[in-house]
């Protein structure tokens, strides 16, 4: 069986715009708990020349060929990263699997600072969408963490779809031999 572009974008795109909300949902709740202004983790930055944490919350998809709806980009709290992130969400459940059916061959333009890009649509979501995706959930979740938000791997993973997790003890893992020290 092979993985069809739906399959490997649609569902793919909301588990890590769901694993995103959780995480900001953790910023909030960390900024409300130690009276921190929100905005200042909103506009943090890991670096002066990186956007800010708000920037990394603006991606979308373009291989369906339906009318992507335009989002300007005036969130500045969390509340509306939440919002966008919940519209961008019901947005792509309206994708059903036959708009994507072929796309692995449509042209997808995109106009860059840099000049004109044009992928086959294969590559735009294995090698384009798919890392700038990942890119920039990492990116929230380091400028979060950096900020000292409490947030582990598991925050970044979210809940894994397919993944077979049964609550409880951790094994425990064998002791490690040593060798023996040479004087």
């Amino acid at each position: 069986m092979s993985l069809s572009m739906y399959e490997a974008s649609v569902p793919v795109l909301i588990h890590n715009l769901k694993a995103l909300s959780a995480i900001l949902k953790k910023g909030a709740d960390h900024a409300r708990a130690r009276g921190i202004d929100p905005a200042v983790l909103v506009n943090a930055r890991l670096f002066p020349d990186m956007r800010p944490l708000l920037e990394d919350t603006r991606f979308t998809d373009r291989l369906a060929r339906v009318e992507i709806p335009s989002f300007p980009d005036t969130e500045s709290s969390f509340p509306e990263l939440q919002e966008r992130i919940t519209r961008t969400i019901a947005f792509l459940k309206s994708i059903k699997p036959a708009q994507l059916e072929g796309s692995e061959q449509r042209e997808v333009n995109l106009q860059m600072r840099m000049g004109a890009v044009s992928f086959a649509g294969q590559y735009y979501l294995l090698s384009w969408v798919m890392p700038n995706v990942y890119f920039h959930v990492a990116t929230a979740y380091n400028i979060l963490r950096h900020n000292g938000v409490e947030l582990g791997k598991w925050d970044f993973l979210g809940k894994v779809p397919g993944a077979n997790i049964k609550a409880g003890k951790p094994a425990k893992k064998p002791a490690k031999k040593r060798a023996p020290r040479k004087a």
